[in-house]
């Protein structure tokens, strides 16, 4: 069997090979815009921007194939010679996203007819014909079913298939796609950032996060745990700033961050990014503590 409990993930025939793609069916939830956050993310990445091959996969795409047309429609404006592959376990996905991809293809969507995507069967083991390696591997709402326990065998798994300097990008959103949270992950399995991203108009509380964090932090958010604590500053800062919000609630997250800086949180990034809603801070300010 396959890392992890949660479920059935591949088995191993007699010859001592997996057969099939390993991991485990998400819920397929997917929609027009719910990564746009990510995307923009990863389209201003050092891993993406200073790629030899800008290969990017979408691993887990979901019962659409929209997020992987979104996803390379940013990154060519970035990269004329960007790519993705869409990757997912359940072949009726796949044939579903090629169906799509034919209409793309035709000229029937908004879409550019030679954007440049395709879409194959598979999971962790992240399989590229002659050996590619992908400078990017997104993995968005894919480890939520697993148990906590099973996320830093995942991480090491899929990120073993990156480029040297690639990067996995692994966290969660809401349906919608106004809150997100994502861990960037190094070769080898190592995380290194820990990013929030939130639409700020309308926003109430940062520590809406919470219900969106990635699996290796959402049962952390206790008493005691390192993102508590940045969640507990996060509100604190964000009441603090309150005044601001004369000027709008891009200049009220401004004075949260150059709060939070101020208190010695190593909030890292800059204003351009600040201004997007994103928050992001080294693993190790938000790493559990046990």
């Amino acid at each position: 069997m396959g890392v992890g409990s949660g479920g059935r993930e591949w088995e191993v025939g007699k010859n001592g090979r997996m057969n099939g793609p390993v991991g485990q069916p998400t819920r397929g939830t997917t929609g027009t815009n719910r990564l746009r956050r990510n995307d923009r993310w990863i389209a201003a990445s050092e891993a993406f921007r200073a790629a030899s091959d800008p290969l990017v996969i979408d691993l887990g795409f979901g019962a659409s194939g929209v997020t992987a047309f979104e996803l390379a429609q940013r990154l060519r404006q970035k990269r004329a010679d960007a790519e993705v592959i869409g990757l997912e376990l359940d072949p009726a996905r796949v044939a579903t996203a090629r169906t799509q991809l034919e209409d793309v293809r035709a000229g029937r969507t908004p879409f550019a007819a030679d954007l440049p995507v395709s879409f194959a069967r598979g999971g962790f083991e992240v399989p590229l014909p002659g050996g590619r390696r992908p400078a990017i591997i997104r993995a968005m709402n894919v480890l939520r079913q697993y148990d906590e326990s099973d996320v830093a065998d995942a991480w090491k798994r899929v990120a073993s298939r990156l480029a040297p300097g690639g990067l996995l990008i692994e966290g969660t959103c809401n349906e919608i796609g106004r809150v997100a949270s994502w861990v960037d992950v190094r070769p080898g399995g190592v995380p290194v950032r820990f990013t929030i991203a939130l639409r700020l108009a309308d926003l109430e509380h940062p520590s809406i996060v919470a219900e969106r964090l990635p699996k290796a932090l959402i049962h952390r958010n206790v008493p005691g745990e390192r993102i508590h604590d940045l969640l507990v500053a996060l509100d604190r800062e964000w009441e603090h700033a309150a005044p601001l919000s004369t000027f709008g609630p891009v200049q009220r997250w401004l004075g949260m961050v150059s709060a939070l800086k101020a208190q010695g949180v190593p909030v890292q990034g800059s204003k351009s990014r600040w201004r997007l809603g994103e928050l992001t801070v080294p693993w190790e300010t938000v790493s559990p503590a046990s």
